[in-house]
């Protein structure tokens, strides 16, 4: 057998692996961008919405008269494939490639027509009986099948990765909230000691900002149920059927189960990418919300002698090869970082949303890179976090109870009482003389003593009143 086969494509012979589906535009890119390989290379949610499109545009071809059935069945089959993810060793194109993602909208369609070519027992390369161009890319421009990817791909990650993973922690912390809802902690403002809270309002908190991050995150979605398809190449549909973008977006959300649609102006969709640009922040947005928790809970568990260790999390791993026994809040560590890194994604993904000029965004692949990092870097993190760290959190009882004995800021429960200036005094009376607040009450002759252990009472000052 020989190493390779010869492709033709507009500008010339390319000598391409005589065992690979691809073909010389896919060859082509290979050689002419060898960036960041085989680190940037498209993943599943990619490929798979390649696989989706193409078999859609071919049900929608053939349904409009457009594709002969029989060629429409070999491309769906072949469509079939790359959608199981039977053939993703066949796109090996990296991000960093034309703006418009036109070569692996190539590799799709070379992939997808030898495929075909081969459940029809034809011979690679051919372009006989399916064509990349003519049949597989039937009625389709990188230009609006790109933008598309970006949005099947974008939906896919986000609710089939993303809302899941986190979906699963704010479970684990309302159930928390739940069970530590007596427990009765210093509050902190200004890094300072406030009135107290429970436990179970603090881990509410973070529960709740989950809520809303997940409230925010679902709303991006709408925006990206519309598709650019039917656009052609600069939105106008030239070469495609007057009812293919409403068609194929219909197929499209048959075969994917997300309620995709024909965008009603594809000119905006190609030009510029408004609904990856919010969909990234919403992820940005999570992700200030994850950083808030994980730092929370490495605060509380900090020490675990000398800290506030008002709360202990699972030992994951031994935290220095230099002191032995130290054990580090690694998980809170690595979701931080992976939340830093999601803001530098999302400074990328505005920053190249900005660059349309006229009819086309150019800086198409670098937005989807990074929208679809920061969406599995999420997922990945918050399970870790969830499953490592999260579901052990205990209260420290006895850490706890001490700090609270001893907060000069119950004296607040006695403001309605004395006044906010002689509950002062008391204040600061207890922090000079390192007293408790009853002595310094008592002392100062302000308040008596079965007033102020009938007024002054930790627990009822973590509600209204």
């Amino acid at each position: 057998m020989t190493e390779h086969r010869i492709e033709k494509d507009a500008l010339g012979e390319v000598r391409v692996p005589a065992h690979r589906l691809w073909g010389a535009q896919t060859q082509r890119s290979l050689e002419n961008f060898p960036i960041g390989q085989p680190r940037f290379r498209w993943g599943r949610e990619v490929i798979k919405a390649f696989g989706i499109i193409k078999q859609a545009s071919a049900r929608a071809n053939a349904e409009l008269g457009e594709l002969a059935r029989d060629k429409a069945e070999l491309i769906i089959r072949a469509a079939q494939d790359v959608i199981d993810g039977k053939l993703d060793d066949e796109f090996p194109l990296v991000v960093f490639q034309t703006g418009s993602g036109t070569q692996s909208n190539m590799n799709a369609n070379e992939v997808i027509a030898n495929r075909a070519i081969q459940l029809a027992g034809g011979v690679l390369g051919s372009k006989k009986p399916i064509n990349p161009n003519d049949d597989v890319n039937r009625g389709q421009s990188s230009n609006d099948v790109f933008p598309a990817v970006m949005h099947v791909s974008g939906v896919d990650a986000i609710t089939g990765r993303t809302l899941p993973a986190v979906s699963a922690l704010r479970a684990t912390l309302g159930s928390k909230a739940e069970a530590y809802a007596g427990v009765v902690m210093l509050g902190r403002t200004h890094l300072q000691d406030a009135t107290p809270v429970t436990l179970g309002q603090v881990i509410g908190g973070w529960a709740a900002q989950l809520d809303d991050a997940l409230c925010i995150v679902r709303g991006a979605l709408d925006a990206l149920y519309p598709l650019a398809l039917g656009g052609t190449a600069v939105g106008t549909g030239l070469n495609a059927h007057a009812q293919f973008g409403a068609t194929v977006a219909r197929e499209i959300a048959a075969i994917s189960g997300h309620p995709f649609v024909e965008a009603q102006n594809k000119f905006a969709l190609m030009s510029a990418h408004d609904a990856v640009v919010h969909a990234s922040s919403t992820l940005r947005t999570l992700s200030g919300a994850l950083m808030k928790i994980a730092n929370d809970v490495r605060w509380y568990a900090s020490g675990p002698r000398a800290g506030i260790g008002e709360i202990t999390i699972p030992d994951n791993e031994p935290g220095s090869s230099i002191m032995p026994g130290k054990i580090n809040p690694t998980q809170c560590e690595a979701l931080t970082q992976v939340a830093v890194q999601v803001f530098g994604n999302d400074a990328s993904v505005a920053f190249a949303g900005s660059q349309g000029n006229f009819q086309l965004n150019v800086y198409k692949p670098v937005m989807l890179h990074n929208l679809l990092e920061s969406a599995e870097l999420l997922a990945d993190a918050v399970r870790s976090f969830d499953e490592r760290c999260a579901r052990g959190i205990e209260p420290d009882h006895a850490r706890i109870a001490d700090n609270v004995s001893q907060s000069l800021m119950l004296v607040t429960a006695l403001n309605p009482h004395i006044g906010y200036e002689n509950a002062a005094k008391i204040a600061l009376k207890a922090y000079r003389d390192r007293s408790g607040l009853r002595d310094a009450a008592l002392a100062l002759g302000l308040v008596s003593a079965e007033d102020f252990d009938r007024w002054v009472d930790a627990k009822s000052m973590t509600g209204p009143g």
